[in-house]
């Protein structure tokens, strides 16, 4: 069997569009074979066909060389073929166990179960604790469960779709690891991710789609990161320019020494969490996921009202007391790291998922109680242009879009506003290297026009692109901003160990 999997011909339309068009490629046994692309060229519609979770329009898939329908993705995973989804599909309110449990064939023993899990989550470094409920971990957590899921099925063939996108550069290089060992036992990965570094660094072979039809094949090894990006998007990438800023203005977001509890079992405690943001500047958080970011964004966006209204005062006004929208009344505009689900409602259209976040401050769109809906399609046209969302249709469902042209809508829908004050979380996650440039470039634009703008974000690189002071938030405690100049990303490794010792670490590090 030189092939494992083959696609030949493979067409699938969605109502006009052709999302794949004539894909032919092929994955041998033991092969890390990566699927690079634009938000929407085709790379998760073609895999969600090799498992079972879509039908071909028309063509052909091989499996160990004979022809099969995959109907499901039960019968994808009978097969052998398991898949790390880019939207996690996990249920909230269930343990982790219980949600690894839902994809187990057959009768099992739940404590032998969670023990397996305990034991693969350890061996893997993708540390779970199975009696956790998912509501409670952040994104990089549940995560994990969605690749120990597929690890406990001892797949042959193993689809990950942006593995990478929410893991510290510790938990990736781990998860490398784990894909190489599963390789040279045989079992073959398709690997879907916009970093192409890491695609260098791990696949054997890659195939290149654009607009759903396959334009090349290369060896990741004789191609830069550079070459990758050109052939992806048919020229060269946007450079993103993010000069410092030296001259601040006014203070615009301001954190004094603001604290939250623990709001369950596995939330973190904010402690004293101080931190100012000025106009024309980019300050952004960095740190590894579950030390407080998602409660940071929660504070700041006024999901959870503060203790004390002094804790949080957006251009000198204290506003720890107000919820959401009267945050959004005076100008400041929040994405939060969840796009589908938190950031947009799944069901809805485009248009309708403007309204969510601007009926209360802009009278364009609603007044006296009553909808625009030709003003909301007019806003949402204009982001769905200036941020190249890739669609279906004029106005589609928030679910119907790729997860990389859904977080566009929902950071261009936001940043539109040309808001005063801009809280972004994770603000590239999933996103193709030309989108990636353009919403960072976006986002310092936005500064530079005298906007103070927050950024948390587990992109270390991504912070130095656009960043003019970072800090570091550990264990629920936030360091001081430093200039980026002053930093590495070998520095801020060190720093995420605690911020409370950060002043020796820098002082040490600068020795």
């Amino acid at each position: 069997m030189e092939y494992l999997l083959e696609a030949l011909h493979v067409i699938k339309v969605f109502g006009t569009l052709k999302v794949n068009d004539d894909v032919t490629l092929k994955v041998k046994p033991g092969e890390i074979h990566a699927f690079l692309g634009e938000n929407g060229a085709g790379k998760s519609t073609l895999v969600k066909m090799i498992y079972g979770a879509l039908q071909p329009t028309s063509g052909e898939f091989r499996w160990m060389g004979k022809s099969v329908t995959i109907p499901s993705p039960a019968a994808a995973r009978k097969l052998g073929i398991g898949m790390v989804f880019q939207h996690f599909s996990l249920f909230d309110a269930l343990t982790v166990a219980e949600n690894i449990a839902l994809a187990m064939p057959g009768a099992f023993d739940m404590k032998k179960l969670s023990e397996r899990i305990t034991r693969v989550s350890r061996d893997y470094g993708l540390p779970l604790q199975p009696t956790a409920v998912v509501a409670d971990l952040s994104v990089g957590e549940r995560q994990r469960i969605e690749i120990v899921r597929c690890l406990l099925q001892e797949p042959k063939l193993l689809i990950m779709d942006e593995p990478t996108a929410v893991l510290t550069p510790q938990e990736a290089d781990q998860l490398f690891v784990t894909l190489a060992r599963l390789a040279g036992e045989g079992c073959a990965v398709i690997y879907i991710s916009h970093r192409l570094e890491e695609v260098k660094r791990l696949c054997h072979n890659v195939t290149i789609l654009r607009h759903g039809k396959v334009v090349a094949n290369v060896d990741p090894a004789k191609e830069t990161a550079a070459s990758l990006a050109r052939l992806m998007v048919g020229g060269d990438i946007h450079v993103v320019k993010s000069a410092r800023e030296d001259q601040r203005g006014a203070t615009r977001l301001k954190l004094d020494h603001l604290k939250l509890p623990a709001d369950g079992p596995f939330s973190v405690e904010l402690k004293n969490v101080s931190l100012e943001v000025k106009a024309g500047e980019v300050v952004a958080v960095a740190g590894v996921a579950g030390n407080g970011q998602s409660e940071l964004f929660d504070a700041v966006s006024g999901e959870r009202s503060l203790a004390s209204a002094a804790m949080l005062a957006i251009d000198g006004r204290p506003m720890g007391h107000d919820g959401v929208n009267a945050r959004r009344n005076v100008g400041a505009a929040f994405v939060p790291e969840e796009r589908l689900g938190h950031g947009a409602v799944p069901g809805f259209t485009l248009s309708q998922n403007v309204v969510l976040t601007r009926h209360s401050s802009d009278e364009a769109l609603v007044k006296s109680g009553m909808v625009s809906s030709g003003g909301a399609a007019g806003v949402s046209q204009r982001v769905i242009k200036d941020f190249d969302v890739r669609k279906g249709k004029p106005d589609p469902e928030a679910r119907s879009l790729s997860g990389g042209n859904l977080q566009k809508f929902v950071v261009g829908r936001e940043l539109d506003r040309k808001p005063g004050v801009l809280v972004i979380n994770q603000p590239t996650w999933g996103v193709d290297a030309g989108a990636a440039a353009t919403v960072r470039q976006a986002i310092v634009d936005l500064a530079r026009q005298g906007s103070a703008v927050l950024v948390i974000s587990q992109d270390l690189d991504e912070i130095f692109e656009i960043a003019d002071r970072i800090a570091v938030i550990s264990r629920g405690e936030l360091s001081e901003a430093y200039p980026a100049s002053d930093l590495s990303s070998e520095k801020i490794g060190l720093l995420m160990a605690g911020a409370h010792e950060l002043k020796e670490t820098l002082h040490a590090a600068r020795a």
